[in-house]
């Protein structure tokens, strides 16, 4: 082994989310029809029409990688109080979501050579939303959430939309979740509510 090289395996404890990432193909599955149907109802809820028709998320490339980002970020909050097999299932769902990023990319014609820089990019993307969205919802501040929601969705728009009804779906599917039984968790059976 050289010098610097991590045995396969460890794991990154400097850089926690790094390991996730990272180790994203070398993981054994062993939850797999599990993480499928829990991811294909995070999918579909992130791509529910009304969400790009009336909480103006923009229906593009970016619109949509934000609203997967916010179905990811609100189970993985949802299983930091669940058991240690929830947990795992959210930790697989997020890598199945950077898996599929890649493949997108790939299928998208960029190059192999640029592929593992725009995943680090999009993986820091989706740490720095979690971060921010989770300091605004744990004090439940819905008017710090739609601020950090339009930073991120329209970054360079004068006159970006206005994301108060975003933030507040979101507040609703974290309820929402909360009040999930943890059989729903385990199982892969978490849904996320309706735009009302």
């Amino acid at each position: 082994m050289q010098q610097g090289q991590r045995p396969a395996g460890v794991k990154n404890e400097a850089f926690p989310e790094k390991t996730m990432i990272f180790g994203l193909f070398r993981r054994k599955n062993n939850n797999q029809a599990i993480v499928d149907r829990q991811y294909a109802l995070l999918t579909a809820a992130a791509r529910m029409p009304e969400i790009y028709e009336r909480l103006n998320v923009p229906d593009t490339v970016m619109g949509r990688f934000e609203m997967l980002s916010i179905a990811m970020i609100l189970f993985f909050r949802r299983t930091r109080s669940s058991a240690v097999s929830g947990q795992e299932i959210a930790q697989e769902i997020v890598d199945a979501f950077f898996q599929d990023i890649d493949y997108s990319i790939r299928e998208l014609g960029i190059g192999d050579n640029s592929v593992p820089k725009r995943m680090k990019k999009l993986a820091g993307m989706f740490y720095g939303r979690l971060e921010a969205y989770s300091k605004a919802m744990d004090t439940g501040d819905t008017e710090a959430l739609a601020l950090a929601l339009t930073r991120n969705i329209y970054p360079e728009s004068p006159a970006p939309a206005d994301m108060s009804g975003l933030a507040s779906w979101m507040i609703a599917a974290e309820s929402h979740l909360s009040a999930l039984a943890e059989e729903e968790i385990a199982t892969g059976s978490a849904t996320l509510p309706p735009v009302a």
